[in-house]
């Protein structure tokens, strides 16, 4: 029988048949691997041939999060950021163009202008909040690839991935969409139509913010061909230690990421309703502009919004976040702690930048008590109205 998600990620671990064995495959540091027959040593249908290959937790990962992706096959890469950077890699040629969104994240924006520019593909970016006509609007003969981030980053606008995916299938242009924010988990690009579905193992499936690794899955084998001769050529390998982290992670990501969704939703329910809070930016939320899409092909949200505050400056966004001591200061997401980040400086690498009305912050709410997290808050509110008061906040 069909079993729930929480459940299949389990099961996996204690299906029967392989003999007595511990819950989790063993680690296996290894870069040769011996063999019995020099005939055979080059047989893949004896296992990896060499450490590059991938020893047992490795290859149980990628097992994990095909069946979660309802993929084909998935890769493994050592960061969030070389997920994407492989699949365009392997699927873009010098004369080649990609559509992005210009709420991209901003590695994956440098890469893009960076090195695949300097190595003949040119990239156009529509607007983050274009809908699916202005973006098929923008396709060229050139196009070979529609790169999606939906929510996009930083400032959470979303795409009718379906619809875009259609759109360009019936184009010939291949999608890839970076889904972080989904996890795999609350949004399967793969059964929405796209081709190429990536996230950063790193942020939620980890869960622990105490390593780096990627995923990369597809539907179609011979697109996933084209990805696993360009992983082979360029070396990329994940280590077994990390492998074994990130399978553990992963058999509790729908009990963390249901629990983080349910503080979010209280957290920034609370943020809405304060004077010095102009917006939040969080397509799960009420009211704003992608809860529809969210609504209707989302079965969870992930606790990574963004914050627009109401006037001021950098200065008091600084305040604000000094003030705080349950939200550390520092980049990625998905772990078991809050975080915050102040993202103004990034919107001016955006071609189509938005309006926003003042700093822009992003906060990640992690595991603790919600109520604390407010109260934290509070006292983060009350350092940016006594920057105000003070008179001390220079000019903008």
């Amino acid at each position: 029988m069909p079993f729930s998600d929480r459940t299949r990620l389990i099961a996996s671990a204690t299906a029967r048949g392989a003999g007595r064995r511990p819950v989790s495959p063993p680690i296996e540091r290894a870069s040769t691997l011996l063999n019995d027959d020099p005939a055979r040593m080059a047989d893949a249908a004896d296992g990896p041939v060499y450490g590059l290959d991938g020893t047992g937790a490795a290859r149980a990962l990628r097992a994990a999060i095909a069946d979660l992706e309802g993929a084909a096959d998935s890769w493994l890469t050592p960061s969030g950021l070389a997920a994407v950077t492989v699949p365009l890699m392997a699927l873009l040629k010098p004369g080649d163009a990609v559509l992005a969104s210009d709420g991209l994240y901003g590695p994956t924006r440098r890469f893009l202008t960076r090195w695949m520019a300097a190595r003949g593909v040119t990239t156009r970016f529509h607007p983050a909040g274009a809908d699916v006509a202005a973006i098929v609007d923008l396709l060229t003969p050139a196009t070979r690839v529609v790169l999606i981030e939906s929510p996009s980053s930083l400032t959470f606008e979303m795409t009718d991935v379906p619809a875009l995916a259609a759109a360009c299938r019936g184009r010939g242009v291949l999608t890839v969409m970076d889904n972080a924010w989904g996890a795999g988990l609350a949004f399967r690009p793969l059964a929405h139509g796209v081709d190429v579905s990536v996230q950063p193992l790193t942020k939620y499936a980890a869960g622990h913010s105490d390593l780096l690794m990627g995923a990369i899955s597809v539907r179609d084998p011979a697109v996933g061909r084209r990805i696993a001769e360009t992983i082979e050529d360029q070396g990329w390998h994940v280590s077994p230690d990390d492998a074994w982290l990130a399978l553990r992670g992963l058999r509790t990501l729908p009990l963390r990421y249901a629990e983080q969704e349910a503080s979010a939703r209280r957290v920034a329910q609370w943020l809405a309703a304060q004077p010095e809070v102009a917006r939040v930016l969080w397509p799960a939320l009420p009211g704003d502009p992608g809860q529809g899409l969210w609504a209707r092909d989302y079965s969870g949200a992930a606790s990574l919004f963004g914050l627009v505050m109401r006037g001021g400056n950098e200065t008091r966004a600084h305040a604000l976040m000094r003030g705080l001591t349950l939200f550390g200061l520092g980049y990625s997401w998905g772990g078991f702690e809050s975080l915050i980040t102040y993202e103004t400086p990034q919107m001016a690498q955006r071609r189509h930048p938005p309006v926003l009305e003042g700093p822009l912050l992003r906060l990640h709410v992690g595991l603790e008590d919600p109520e604390d997290l407010i109260a934290d808050l509070e006292i983060g509110l009350a350092a940016w109205r006594a920057h105000q008061d003070s008179n001390l906040e220079p000019s903008a």
